[in-house]
């Protein structure tokens, strides 16, 4: 029929599904790259080796602070074999030699000022006067000796190490000594047989230059003098010193 535009049967459906098709067989985009996450083990094992440092440091550094508090002592009872005597302050100054109750002296009269012995860390290798010694402790030293025939060169050396650049400490030879070693403050008094006994330095610790044990505390120690021209045990008497030299009460 000449009116019939319908098209051809399949022809219509043909071109609107290859219409359709090509629309929907189109390009498609390009997958993306998906890039997976890689986690920084070198970060975390370095992370992980400075904490275990940190920690170890730590560690290492509590017990220290624990070994130094459990060696340090807060009276002198807690230091064993420290033996106490009462001498008051006040004491005479005289020019004679003392026969002194103990041996080394730990109080008592003493040398006048300014002859007081050197005690700004002073290493001695001579028996120097008692007198002037015990004048040292007045001002808050503490004075190891030891017996020259019963100790060695490193005994020697541990004990200097404890004294050296330690101002209110001296050391000294002390002949017929009858122990080992002796150590002495104003009123105490502790003797070993060891230079390596922990004691010794808990002793210097604890009393050197200490107010509440010391009967003038603030009064000089040095006297470089003596330390150039030192007096020896039994040796009389004589003016070592700087009369300018401060001292609390002689």
């Amino acid at each position: 029929m000449a009116n019939d535009r319908t098209p051809a049967s399949g022809k219509g459906t043909a071109r609107k599904g290859g219409v359709a098709g090509t629309r929907g067989q189109g390009r498609t985009r390009p997958v993306p790259n998906v890039v997976t996450q890689q986690r920084p083990w070198g970060l975390i094992a370095a992370a992980v080796v400075v904490a275990v440092f940190a920690a170890a440091v730590l560690t290492y550094a509590v017990l220290k602070v624990n070994k130094a508090n459990a060696d340090k002592v807060t009276s002198p009872d807690q230091i064993a074999g420290v033996k106490s005597y009462d001498y008051p302050a006040g004491q005479a100054h005289v020019d004679t030699t003392v026969d002194y109750k103990e041996s080394p002296p730990v109080g008592g009269p003493h040398a006048p000022p300014p002859s007081w012995a050197d005690c700004t860390g002073t290493v001695y290798t001579v028996d120097i006067r008692h007198e002037n010694a015990v004048h040292s402790l007045e001002h808050g030293a503490v004075w190891i000796t030891y017996n020259p025939d019963d100790v060695s060169k490193a005994d020697i050396d541990t004990l200097a190490k404890l004294v050296e650049n330690k101002p209110g400490r001296m050391l000294s030879p002390y002949a017929g000594l009858d122990k080992p070693i002796s150590v002495q403050s104003w009123g105490h008094q502790l003797k070993l047989d060891s230079a390596g006994d922990k004691r010794i330095k808990q002793f210097a610790d604890f009393f050197t230059l200490n107010d509440k044990y010391t009967p003038e505390p603030g009064a000089s120690c040095e006297n470089p003098d003596f330390v150039t021209h030192p007096l020896v045990a039994g040796q009389d008497s004589a003016a070592v010193g700087s009369g300018s030299m401060p001292s609390a009460a002689g």
